[in-house]
């Protein structure tokens, strides 16, 4: 049974008053809209800590085994709704607010954004903090503090435009100090040793040193007894003022911390990594999360434990989030031999028993690799046991391939003047997994086929999911209550119930309560972002939707392109006609990626082309949502109809966004990529739309360097039109070529590479035969509903509690944490 820490409406509003009088020293007629959601928020909090004090002293008392998630991004969206809705309190809340003249909605709004993720990675690792917590599993996800997250997007003439997100600027309600735990994270320096009654010592000096400073954010499971924490790390250096400057005059020398590399660690998601100071920052940031996370993590290890190292694999789990955090590696080892003084040998055996890597990429540019010299320079001790790691790697390989150099240097940790972080990371773990089937597949026979032939054990695939609480239940709340009336709550606790829903995909009242509140959360959405935005979106017509971070590969050029042929069509045919659509795109390209901006820039410039022309306008409206994030996301999942899901085949390695479409209805057109792979095989082709190249033939297609864009080029003739307008002058006539650089990339091979690298001409027939079939089929509204049921009632399987039941189950091994 959960703890009894339930608030009635009365106890709520007495809080709120209390805590605006003490706080603030201001009456609620009196305050400001910001005092009241800070008043909410700390009373939300006060109830939080119940079960925050029961999930500290079980874990102590049970000596329970505890996870420790490390991502260099968590996208968790706003706390304050999601707590409400997993302490199962949003109605007591919601009365009281009543009666205090307040709104939901209203104290929602108070609430920033945090700046602490940016995609897919970030999102994942909030849903599985929230699957742990919900399921009673002890863990503990880390990051850094940033105080500026990636960036705010803007859009000005069509470009994008990036400016700081100040999200701290009021401070953060939910973040707990936690001084107590702060460590020093030691950077450059020399490496000192020596022997000692037959012991060897190692140490560093002259090192430039960062306090790391923990804040903890509550997380709350759903209707649960356990809170989780998110720890967020900030830098800080430990004399950053120098009060004999100060006090000489020198007021800009100082602060000591204006012109170091070292203070810039938690300003920024993500620096900018073309400059070599840029991916030194970047370096030293995923340094300073492993280092400040482990530090911690065997402090509380002995506090419960004792000393005994032997035991760490029995009692802590730690998870490497994609590559960033691969340095876990080294520094376990470090501590464990330099500050334990364990022998090599047991330290590596804890550590592979200790560590478990998730990989998220097969692109190159992610699997992150690092100058040598840079890891020497700046992390020379860590980079010491790199060098031992991998001379006993290499020996082991030389054993299994004798003689093959080429072979074991691409296996190698140190080769070719890089470290080459993924491989630490298969060898010295123990479980590598990819993140859908396919992706799984493909680790195995392409991107670590070396490795899966000496190490098949290590290899598996858990699917990813999204947390049904805040996708489904927080999101989508008359969809929510129209699933309780139909299935009974059951599937509030476990989504695979959703599949009970199938009988009522033939039921005609269903469907048209069904349809209605779709059309009901398209107003909804219509009316929020003219709102946030000031767009004008017709709820009468599709929503066609792609939201996801811009890249190439993920081809939001393939379906731009798409909608400048319609667009000609429309023109060039005044009998032409197709069912009224709005494309909605939202996507931030990373900085210094000029191709990604530039496809931003396209699309906006197409859509006030078709905003221009009287009947194309009629049939055609593009909107590009400014600043997409989680919020955003909430309010447009619910609203969505069609998931745009174009990945070049084998290149995206999950997707999370198809599974949040999907939970809410909208119908998936998309390669046979990721997670659209298990999507086709649970709904059936009839109930989604599938195109393209298939992993296997691009593979190949990149293996041979056969393929000839220009080919395409030349046959299609609608196709041709709409890329020369790129650089004709008839989207820009005041700069004609503006867009030549799309074109040259999409049919000439650039620098001697392989022209259209992510297959946009190649696939763009079948994408428009795909096209023609969904629109022919939208135009029947009770099939196509029966569609987004299919697709709502197999969706439960991309539940993160599923996912998270599988890690635990083949790597964690965690034990729920239960009331005493």
């Amino acid at each position: 049974m959960p703890l009894m820490n339930e608030y009635t409406k009365d106890q709520i509003k007495e809080s709120i008053h209390s805590k605006l009088l003490r706080h603030y020293g201001v009456e609620l007629e009196q305050a400001t809209p910001k005092q009241i959601y800070a008043a909410v928020a700390s009373t939300v909090r006060d109830q939080i800590m119940d079960k925050w004090l029961f999930e500290k002293q079980a874990r102590r008392d049970e000596k329970a085994k505890r996870l420790y998630y490390l991502s260099i991004e968590f996208l968790t969206g706003r706390w304050l709704h999601n707590n409400l809705l997993n302490l199962c309190s949003t109605k007591e809340y919601e009365e009281a607010f009543a009666e205090l003249g307040l709104t939901l909605r209203g104290v929602l709004h108070e609430e920033p954004e945090p700046a602490l993720g940016n995609g897919g990675l970030g999102r994942l690792a909030a849903c599985f903090l929230d699957s742990l917590a919900t399921l009673n599993l002890p863990a503990m996800g880390s990051t850094i503090r940033y105080e500026y997250g990636l960036f705010r997007q803007r859009i000005v003439d069509g470009q994008q435009v990036e400016v700081p997100d100040e999200w701290l600027t009021y401070g953060n309600a939910w973040e707990i100090p936690a001084y107590r735990d702060a460590v020093k994270v030691r950077f450059g320096g020399r490496v000192c040793e020596n022997w000692m009654g037959g012991k060897h010592y190692v140490w560093l000096e002259d090192t430039d040193d960062i306090m790391a400073v923990p804040y903890d954010l509550p997380i709350v499971g759903y209707d649960s007894d356990v809170v989780d924490r998110l720890r967020t790390w900030s830098a800080m250096l430990p004399d950053k003022f120098n009060l004999q400057k100060f006090s000489a005059g020198d007021y800009n020398g100082a602060s000591e911390e204006n012109d170091s590399i070292a203070a810039q660690i938690s300003k920024v998601l993500y620096p900018e990594d073309n400059t070599y100071n840029g991916k030194k920052l970047r370096l030293m940031q995923e340094y300073f999360l492993v280092s400040a996370t482990l530090q911690y993590a065997l402090k509380d290890y002995k506090r419960i434990h004792g000393n005994d190292m032997s035991l760490l694999p029995e009692k802590i789990a730690f998870q490497i989030n994609d590559t960033h955090p691969a340095t876990v590696i080294p520094e376990l080892m470090r501590i464990l031999v330099d500050e334990e003084h364990l022998p090599w040998e047991e330290a590596e055996r804890i550590t592979r028993n200790t560590v478990a890597y998730t990989n998220h990429t097969i692109m190159a540019e992610a699997l992150e690799k690092w100058p040598e010299k840079m890891m020497r320079e700046t992390l020379p001790r860590i980079y010491q046991i790199m060098q031992e790691l991998n001379r006993r790697l290499c020996q082991k390989l030389f054993d299994r391939f004798p003689g093959e150099w080429d072979r074991i240097g691409h296996m190698a940790i140190l080769a070719y003047d890089q470290v080459h972080t993924a491989n630490m990371c298969i060898a010295y773990s123990k479980a590598t997994n990819g993140v859908s089937q396919l992706h799984g597949d493909i680790l195995k026979r392409s991107t670590f086929a070396d490795y899966y032939k000496i190490m098949p054990e290590k290899f598996d695939a858990i699917t990813n999911g999204i947390t049904p609480r805040r996708w489904l239940m927080l999101a989508n709340p008359a969809l929510s209550s129209l699933l309780d009336d139909a299935i009974g709550t059951g599937w509030r606790k476990d989504a695979m119930e959703l599949e009970r829903l199938l009988p009522f995909a033939d039921d005609a009242a269903f469907i048209e309560r069904f349809a209605q509140i779709k059309h009901e959360n398209k107003e909804r959405f219509a009316r929020w972002i003219n709102r946030h935005q000031g767009l004008v979106l017709d709820p009468d017509t599709m929503f066609d939707v792609q939201v996801k971070r811009l890249h190439e590969y993920k081809r939001q050029l393939l379906n731009a392109l798409h909608i400048l042929v319609l667009f000609n069509r429309i023109c060039d045919d005044p009998n032409y006609t197709m069912a009224p659509r709005t494309f909605i795109f939202g996507a931030k390209a990373a900085p210094g990626y000029r191709r990604a901006k530039e496809i931003i820039h396209f699309i906006n410039v197409l859509s006030a082309k078709i905003a221009a022309h009287p009947r194309a306008s009629q049939m055609i409206k593009i909107a590009f949502l400014e600043n997409y994030n989680v919020s955003t996301a909430e309010m447009l999942m619910p609203a969505s109809e069609v998931s745009e899901q174009l990945s070049t085949a084998s290149k995206e390695a999950s997707g999370t966004g198809n599974m949040k479409f999907m939970m809410n209805g909208a119908v998936t057109i998309g390669t046979l990529d990721g997670a659209n792979v298990e999507i086709a095989d649970l709904v059936g082709d009839d109930n989604c739309y599938i195109f393209g190249t298939r992993s296997k033939e691009v593979e190949a297609i990149y293996a041979s360097g056969a393929y000839r864009a220009l080919d395409i080029y030349e046959t299609n003739a609608e196709l041709r039109r709409a890329l020369n307008m790129l650089f004709d002058g008839s989207l820009t006539p005041e700069n004609p070529k503006m867009f030549e650089g799309l074109f040259r990339a999409l049919v000439f091979s650039d620098n001697g590479g392989m022209a259209d690298p992510y297959l946009v001409l190649k696939d763009f027939g079948s994408y428009q035969s795909a096209q023609r079939r969904l629109g022919n089929d939208y135009l029947d509204r009770n099939a196509w509903v029966k569609k987004e049921i299919i697709n709502v009632a197999k969706s439960g399987v991309f539940s993160s509690d599923r996912t998270i039941k599988e890690y635990n189950d083949r790597i964690w091994h965690l034990q729920a944490l239960v009331q005493k």
